[in-house]
């Protein structure tokens, strides 16, 4: 059995074009595109050439089929300077994410998805924009219901992951090759997935984190998350719903000093100029002292980097998944074996959300699947 798919999925993954896989494998890019295409199948001396060049498995190519990702159905940040390989690079290695938390879907009982759809708020719906209004509207306001209806008042958040998992969205990582995309998210047969970029900062990836559960529920699943309003809308939910309005206005005074921000920032988990950014939207710094405080932070370097940064944040979920399933005796590889997949692929996928390669001891399993209880 062959499976076209697969093929062309494992292709993208690796960023190769059909010409430079063809050149790889010893074959021409019109047998290449007949094989994608399934208008033929190829020889097994072909398929073990294919699957050397693409560093997968043999067995990867003959496995079930796989349905693309709609990229209509993703925004990306700052889209238009992504190429359509680094696009379809995220995506097909966001596909095999997904076959990750299918696969640990049948082991256990992972939280349901409580993701309130919000499109309402959104500027599909132009009463709810007020400009110049004094009181929350739009993101803003579905940033406060969404924190009311988690019952997080106006509290910092600790760990966006872990709340994020704990309300039932799967987190994944992108693949080092994915560097030049932020984040990206959806809504995936009734589940909403969150994708990051984990090699950034962790005050950034927190924003990603929340920015995206902004596109989730004022986009909800069936509107297309597209274009730079969506984002700004997205961006502004997350600025709202890490910093509080009234949390901020309660700690910070009107035009507070460089000092007063970079020790701030700590109290939210957030980049000191998405702190600045903040302080301006809300009224607690004029246009002035806004122009000059991302001046000067620039000055200071943290426009590339954030100084005295928080911790990096890991998935809970999968950190309980995998050292369950050691102490069952079940490793990294075995699963990998499983999702038919190589090991390296494997680390990718969760790369920098939880430590995979340590080994454990443990003797059978339970017959009952595992309740993960995730702490918020």
């Amino acid at each position: 059995m062959f499976t076209p798919s697969r093929l062309e999925h494992a292709r993208k993954v690796r960023g190769l074009s059909l010409v430079r896989l063809a050149e790889s494998a010893g074959i021409t890019a019109r047998s290449l595109s007949s094989y994608e295409n399934e208008h033929g199948e190829p020889s097994e001396e072909t398929l073990e050439s294919l699957a050397l060049a693409l560093d997968f498995p043999i067995s990867f190519f003959s496995a079930e089929d796989l349905d693309s990702l709609p990229l209509d159905a993703v925004s990306f940040r700052a889209g238009s300077k992504l190429t359509a390989g680094k696009r379809d690079m995220a995506l097909t290695a966001g596909r095999l994410a997904i076959e990750l938390h299918d696969w640990i879907g049948t082991r256990f009982r992972l939280p349901a998805p409580d993701i309130p759809s919000l499109p309402r708020f959104s500027a599909a719906y132009p009463d709810q924009q007020s400009p110049g209004a004094t009181k929350p509207n739009g993101p803003e306001l579905a940033a406060e219901i969404v924190r009311a209806r988690w019952g997080l008042g106006n509290a910092p958040i600790t760990n966006m992951v872990h709340l994020l998992e704990a309300h039932g969205v799967r987190v994944c990582s992108l693949a080092e090759r994915c560097a030049d995309v932020d984040a990206f998210s959806l809504w995936w047969k009734y589940t909403p997935y969150v994708f990051l970029n984990v090699r950034k900062s962790a005050e950034r990836s927190r924003f990603d984190a929340a920015h995206e559960l902004g596109h989730l529920i004022l986009q909800g699943e069936e509107q297309n998350p597209h274009g730079p309003e969506a984002e700004r809308e997205a961006n502004r939910f997350a600025a709202a719903f890490l910093m509080p309005r009234d949390s901020v206005l309660a700690r910070l005074p009107l035009n507070p000093s460089i000092q007063h921000i970079i020790q701030a920032k700590k109290i939210w988990k957030v980049a000191a100029m998405a702190l600045a950014h903040r302080l301006h939207e809300i009224g607690l710094s004029t246009d002035w002292h806004y122009r000059s405080t991302c001046y000067e932070l620039g000055k200071r370097g943290y426009r590339s980097k954030e100084r005295y940064g928080t911790v990096r944040e890991t998935s809970q979920v999968l950190d309980k998944v995998f050292r369950t399933l050691r102490t069952e005796g079940i490793t990294a590889t075995s699963i990998a074996r499983d999702l038919h997949i190589s090991p390296d692929v494997l680390s990718e996928l969760v790369f920098g959300l939880v430590v995979t390669t340590v080994e454990g001891e443990g003797s059978g399993g339970s017959s009952q699947r595992p309740q993960l209880n995730l702490v918020k």
